[in-house]
C-alpha cells in the first residue's frame, strides 16, 4: 500500500524547485571495486542546509494556507529537520519555534539558531521535545511541520527518488538511512513506482532503531533513545503514526542494523575515499556495503544523507585513532 502516490511526488518537485538544489549522484570507484558492481553516491551532503530535510520541510511549508503560516510554525527535531524549517519559514517571511532535546549535538542548535529559528530544549528524548510541540499547537495554536510522518514531507523527500531513477535509470538497488522513515517512503516509493524491480533496504543503527523494532513488532512500538554516532536516526516513530510505518513495511525489501563500529568506518571511508564530510547518519549505507551486511548484485545507489557532524568529532573519526565513540539520539 502507497499511501504517498507518484502524483504528489510530481507536485512537490515542481513546488519546491526554487528552493532546493537537484544533488549529484557520484560514481564511486573504491565501493565499486570493493563490492564488484557499480556504486554511485546520492550526495544530498551537498543540499543547501547540509541535509535531504529541505526538500520535505520545504514543501511542507509551501503546501500551508497563509493563514497556517502566518500562525507560526514548530516542530521537534534532533537538528537537520529543524535547521530545514527554520531555512523554510524564513524563505516564507514566518515565525518558526523548533523543540529539541538537551541530547542534539551544539552545533546542530547553533545552525537552527542562527537561520532566526526560536529554539526550545527540553528534555532528553524526542518524545520530551514533541511534547512541548504539542503545548504549543494546543495553547497557541502554532502549525506542526512533523520531521517525517507527515505527507507533504514524505513527498518531499521523494524528489530525490526522482532524480536517482533519471540519473541512474538502470538501479537495482537502493540504500536508505531509516529513521521516521519519512526519507525511506519517500524515496521508495518513488523509484518503485517508475522501476517496480528496484529493491530498497532500510539501513539503521542497532541502537535503539523504532522503526526496525516496529517492524519486527507488527505495530509501531516505543524504544529507549541511546547515544549513538547515527545521531539522527533516533527517536521514536510515534505510536499513532500514520503513514510512514505502514509504506516502510510494505515498501522496504530488508532492513539491515549496524554497529558503532561500523558505522565510524563508513564516515571514515566516507571522508578518506569520496572526500565527503559525513555525518553518521548519513554514512550508514557506506558502512553497510563496508561491513558486507548488504551484498549488491546491481548497479547500487546510496543516499548519504547528511553533512551536519561537529567538526571537532568528524576529524577524531576520519583521522584519529580507531576508537569507540558514541553520539546523541534524534530524527535530524
Amino acid at each position: 500500500m502507497t499511501l504517498i502516490g507518484l502524483d504528489m511526488v510530481m507536485e512537490a518537485r515542481v513546488r519546491i524547485a526554487p528552493h532546493i538544489l537537484r544533488t549529484p549522484l557520484n560514481h564511486s570507484a573504491s565501493l565499486s571495486v570493493r563490492c564488484g558492481a557499480p556504486v554511485h553516491l546520492k550526495l544530498e551532503t551537498r543540499q543547501t542546509t547540509g541535509s535531504f530535510k529541505l526538500r520535505g520541510a520545504s514543501n511542507a511549508v509551501l503546501s500551508l494556507s497563509r493563514d497556517a503560516r502566518e500562525r507560526g510554525l514548530v516542530t521537534a527535531s534532533t537538528g537537520n529537520h529543524g535547521r530545514a524549517l527554520a531555512q523554510a519559514a524564513k524563505a516564507a517571511g514566518v515565525h518558526a519555534v523548533v523543540c529539541m532535546s538537551a541530547l542534539v549535538p551544539s552545533n546542530k542548535v547553533d545552525a537552527v539558531r542562527a537561520l532566526g529559528a526560536e529554539v526550545r530544549i527540553v528534555g532528553h528524548s524526542q518524545d520530551d521535545a514533541q511534547n512541548e510541540v504539542d503545548r504549543l499547537v494546543r495553547e497557541e495554536g502554532l502549525t506542526a511541520v512533523p520531521p517525517f510522518d507527515h505527507a507533504a514531507v514524505i513527498a518531499g523527500q521523494g524528489t530525490i527518488g526522482l532524480e536517482i531513477v533519471e540519473d541512474a535509470p538502470d538501479t537495482a538497488l537502493v540504500l536508505i538511512p531509516l529513521s521516521g522513515g519519512g526519507l525511506a517512503a519517500g524515496v521508495a516509493a518513488a523509484m518503485k513506482n517508475k522501476s517496480p524491480h528496484i529493491r530498497a533496504v532500510g539501513i539503521s543503527m542497532a541502537r535503539g532503531a523504532a522503526m526496525s523494532e516496529s517492524l519486527n513488532a507488527g505495530h509501531p512500538v516505543s524504544v529507549e533513545e541511546q547515544e549513538t554516532l547515527a545521531d539522527s536516526l533516533g527517536g521514536g516513530i510515534g505510536l499513532a503514526n500514520r503513514y510512514t510505518f505502514a509504506m516502510c513495511r510494505d515498501l522496504l525489501d530488508d532492513v539491515v542494523l549496524l554497529s558503532e563500529d561500523e558505522i565510524a568506518a563508513g564516515i571514515r571511508h566516507a571522508s578518506i575515499e569520496e572526500g565527503e564530510i559525513v555525518e553518521g547518519a548519513g554514512a550508514v549505507g557506506i558502512a553497510a556495503l563496508l561491513a558486507g551486511k548488504v551484498v549488491p548484485r546491481g548497479p547500487t545507489v546510496v543516499v548519504v544523507s547528511g553533512r551536519n557532524i561537529d567538526e571537532a568529532r568528524h576529524r577524531q573519526i576520519a583521522f584519529g585513532a580507531a576508537e569507540k565513540t558514541s553520539g546523541a539520539g534524534g530524527h535530524g
